[in-house]
Order: C-alpha cells, then structure tokens, then sequence
C-alpha cells in the first residue's frame, strides 16, 4: 500500500518509507513530496513523536533494567498466544533455545539498529562479570563469545514452563569461536548434564561489593549459573576450566528470545520426518515442512521425547537445525531488504539480551556484528562436546567428557583450526602459504648456538599454569645454567601459543633456548632489527606449555575425528 492510500501525510508510517541504498549498503528515508513537507525531519521510524529517554547505567553486579516499551516505529516482538510447554515439577527442566550461532543472529538484529540507538541500548540488561574473561574480544584475533540460554521463567506468558520460582540454570550454552580471519565460525555445544568442576566465583553484588561463590566438584555443568548465587561470569570461568579456551564475552537470553525472534524473522522453516505429538512441550506436527514462531517454535526446540533417543543430546541436534534454519531465515532477500523486519529483530533481539560490560551497548553489539558480518553460513559449524554415559552411574542421568574425542576438538578450537572446508581457492592459497611460512620457520632453527651462560631472557606467563614463569626461571638457571634468564611475572596480554621473540643478532641464543626447551620452529619469532647489547630476549609461555624440560602440547589436529557430531549452518536437515 502506498503512502497516499494511506490518508493524511502525518499518518504516514516512515517504517514502511525506508528503503535500501544498494550502493551504500545502508536505509534511507524516502518519502514523497507532501509527506516530506509534512515532516521534513524524520530521523527515525516511529509512529507518534515520543522519543524514547536516554539509557540509563545498570547497577553493578546485577543485570541492568530495561527501559520503555516497543519504540514508536517497531512492533513488539512476541509469540502468538498459546497455550502449552507446560510441564509438573517432576518433569525434567527443558533446555532453553540458544546456541553459539544466536550471537549472529542477535548482534545481527542489533547492527541493523542505528536508528533506534537510545531506546535499543535501554532495551539491554548489562552484569559486571568480575573480571572473568579476556576483557572483551579483539579485531585482529579470534573470538570466543559464550551463549547461555536460561531455564528462569521470567517474563509474561512463561510461568507455566516448569518451576516458575528457579532462579535459571545454564540450561543450553554454546561456546561461539570466530576465526581470527573471520573464514569460519564454530559452535560448540555443552551438554547441561555433563559432570565438571565449577572454579571459585568472584561475583558482584548489589551493593558493589565482591563475594566468591565457593566453587564445587562432580556437578552438573548447568548450576555453574543461578545456583548458589553464581552469574554468568562463573559459567564463563566452568567453560574455560572444562575446555581450555578463555572467553571473551557473554551473552544470555531466556524462553522470550526464541518466541520473540522466530515471530520478528516471520517464521522459521522446519522439516520433520515424521509426525510429532508431545503432551509435555504440547509440539503437535505433522510429517513434512512447517514454518514456526512463537510459542510453536518454542515448543519445539523444548521437546526431548520426540525425535532420536528422547535425549538431551538429541534436543541438541534439533535446536541446531532450528538455529541454522533461523540463520538462513535471516541471510535471505526477504529478510535483508525489509525495513519492518530488521527493526522488528532489533527490537526483539536487545529485549532478549543480557551481556557482559564489553558489550553492553548498540556500538559494541555493532563492532561485534561487523567482524561476523561476512562469514559464509556453510562456513559455520554446529558440534557438541563429546560425552560418554556417566560410568559411576547404575541409571543414567549424567555423562562425562569423552576425552578420547573432546581432546582433538578442544585442540582444532584452541588452534584456530575450522571444522569445516572453506573455499577451495582460498584453502589452497592457505594451505600454500603455509607451506612457505613453514619451511622459513625451520630454517630459523638452523645456525650456531650460543654458550648457555649467554643466553639472556625475561619469562613471562602469557597462559601457562600457573606459576610456570617463575619453574621455568629456577630450571634454566639450575639445570641449564642459563643464569641470565629472569622472571617477569605475568605477561601484558595472553598468547595463544609459548612464543619467544628475539632480534636477528639474537638468533644463537634463541637456537639454544629453543634446544633447551624443546621449542619449535613455529615458536620462534625474530624481529626486524638487532638488539642493544645486553638486551633479553622475551619468553612467553602459553597455554600449550606443560612444564620445563616437557615437549609442547601436540601439533593441532588439521581433521576432526569422524566420530564427532558436526552439522553446517548452510544445511537443512529434517528432524526424526
């Protein structure tokens, strides 16, 4: 329907006037001549001249409180009423949709939301996390963004899903990896039921003050939220204990996220093998495609007794179909060329959303969302932790990392490894540069080496276990007789890998402390001017490094193992 069909100009909806520049990439107002003299200074899509208040700062230690209702020009995002998803107290709490891949569907609907930049920053619930994490991702490395999706049932229409007093469980997490190119993305999964350690929380209270939740052992890995006091910090702390990979941000959604989300993209395509009639998530479908949102699309990423096994980790398998259909919802024509639809997951998407300090505005969303913006979706990975059947278990409730397979995917993440092929071009390309890089690497090795007593180096921890500058220290001064090195505590920043970096007239000495050490040629890395006289050369210790006099961690596997579930993002799959 056009703008003069519609009666007076100040009728008008600029919502509908919005319209993609294609040669800037960005949405423009266009109305027609009356309408424009009518309101010559629209800056945003809104239907009355309300403006929404300026945002206000969260209270430290507490998710921050959102503010407003839906702006002027954006529509509520809410499911169709429905009833159903009920479920007793002795029915087993359901997993919460979510997964590494809503931080592309979440920060996507936020990058399109410029226009609603006061109102949409209010719409954000923000918790100081204590310190946990790297302090926020960084442009040139890979990033690590954790999504928890919570089992509280806060927020209008959901008091009927199960317990309405719990405080939340890290019902569904997904540690969400980025390459550091920005060629691929995966997503990994976390069993709620798997048996881990949780560490000592630092965790913010209301008041400003610092309390440490004790931490715990042989527990399930969802009561690393909620219980005992314990925020999304700790969750983050638990994933980095039980995986190894530090993680830069968080984000967290709850039952709200998935009815808000699927009803603003206009419905999310499924396919089922079969027909579905669950009584305790009420998911009533038959054999073939359906389109679902709302409270349908919640029900069925809550259902555990209607495909596969009726397991937790089958519900896994279905949530990651019903996230890459979202995603592909979301990438098409009809989606990116719809004003309405961009505002409505905007407004959507920050209304689901609590997220750490560092990412707890439109402009952070938006920086996060320009280094994702460009990874193809059969690029993007869905893989869920290996796990085994609990074995301390008579009736199996729990399971336990299978090491035998977890260990070389936790390594392929670690190293930056995709899980899946990228482009063959570009993969010869790397697989040639690396090649290259290589074979310069190895010839670094090859030389003279200096007498250890001058051998000159400063240690630093940028990941190793803890105390490792400080060992490494007294064993190359005591069994090396390296008595130049010095210790210097805990790096600037943490490595993903031990690194030692010399200047060109330095290279004997690096060749012995590589000998000594056991480091290689991929460790080393040589400047571009000589050093001072006297100069150290600087160590860096990383997560791959043991202990002294013990060979680095393994090279990182360059193929997952066949065992492993993995899914793609650009692949429908029906469920069965």
């Amino acid at each position: 329907m056009d703008a003069q069909s519609r009666g007076r100009a100040e009728e008008i909806d600029p919502a509908d006037q919005w319209v993609l520049n294609p040669r800037t990439g960005h949405y423009e107002l266009q109305l027609n001549d009356s309408a424009a003299r009518e309101r010559p200074k629209v800056a945003a899509p809104r239907r009355s001249s309300s403006a929404p208040a300026a945002p206000t700062a969260p209270s430290p230690g507490v998710p921050g409180q959102r503010r407003g209702d839906a702006p002027p020009g954006g529509r509520r995002g809410g499911g169709r009423s429905r009833k159903g998803g009920g479920g007793g107290g002795r029915r087993k709490k359901a997993l919460l949709i979510t997964s590494g891949t809503l931080a592309l569907l979440l920060v996507g609907g936020a990058a399109a939301a410029y226009l609603y930049y006061d109102h949409l920053n209010g719409n954000l619930s923000v918790t100081d996390i204590a310190g946990a994490g790297t302090g926020g991702f960084k442009k040139d490395q890979a990033i690590n963004i954790l999504v928890i999706g919570t089992d509280k049932r806060s927020g209008a229409g959901n008091e009927g899903y199960g317990d309405k007093d719990s405080v939340g469980h890290a019902d569904t997490t997904i540690l969400f990896h980025i390459a550091k190119d920005r060629s691929n993305a995966t997503a990994l999964s976390i069993p709620r039921d798997l048996i881990t350690t949780i560490p000592d929380c630092p965790t913010k209270q209301p008041d400003g003050t610092t309390k440490t939740v004790r931490g715990a052992k042989g527990v399930r890995f969802n009561t690393s939220l909620g219980q005992e006091g314990r925020d999304a910090g700790c969750t983050m702390r638990t994933v980095k204990e039980l995986t190894g990979i530090e993680v830069d941000n968080f984000m967290m959604v709850d039952f709200n996220a998935v009815k808000t989300l699927s009803t603003a993209v206009g419905g999310v395509p499924v396919c089922l093998e079969k027909d579905v009639d669950d009584e305790d998530s009420k998911l009533k479908l038959t054999k073939g495609e359906h389109k679902l949102e709302g409270e349908q699309a919640l029900a069925f990423v809550r259902t555990r007794h209607a495909f596969g096994n009726e397991s937790d980790l089958d519900r896994i398998k279905t949530q990651q179909q019903f996230l890459g259909s979202m995603m592909r919802e979301m990438k098409s024509k009809e989606t990116l060329t719809s004003p309405k639809k961009f505002f409505s997951l905007a407004e959507a998407a920050t209304k689901s959303l609590t997220v750490d300090q560092g990412l707890g505005s439109i402009d952070k969303l938006t920086d996060l969302a320009t280094e994702l913006k460009d990874i193809d979706l059969k690029n993007i990975t869905f893989t869920t932790l290996p796990v085994l059947d609990n074995p301390a278990e008579k009736v199996k409730a729990t399971v336990v990392v299978n090491q035998g397979l977890a260990d070389p995917l936790l390594q392929m993440i670690r190293g930056d490894v995709s899980l899946t092929e990228v482009e063959k071009k570009e993969q010869a390309a790397k697989e040639a540069a690396d090649a290259d890089a290589k074979a310069k690497q190895e010839a670094l090795l090859q030389g003279n080496r200096a007498p250890a007593g001058d051998v000159r180096v400063s240690v630093y921890n940028g990941g190793g276990p803890k105390g490792a500058a400080s060992t490494t220290l007294g064993w190359l001064q005591n069994s090396k007789g390296m008595s130049k090195a010095s210790n210097q505590g805990n790096a600037p920043s943490k490595v993903d890998a031990t690194q030692l970096e010399y200047a060109p007239n330095q290279a004997d000495q690096a060749r012995a402390l590589a000998d000594a050490l056991g480091l290689p040629a991929t460790a080393l890395k040589v400047g571009t001017t000589d050093a001072a006289a006297k100069t150290p050369m600087k160590l860096t210790l990383g997560p791959d490094f043991q202990k002294p006099g013990t060979p680095l961690a393994p090279p990182v596997p360059q193929e997952l193992p066949k065992d492993v579930q993995q899914a793609q993002a650009d692949k429908a799959v029906c469920a069965k």
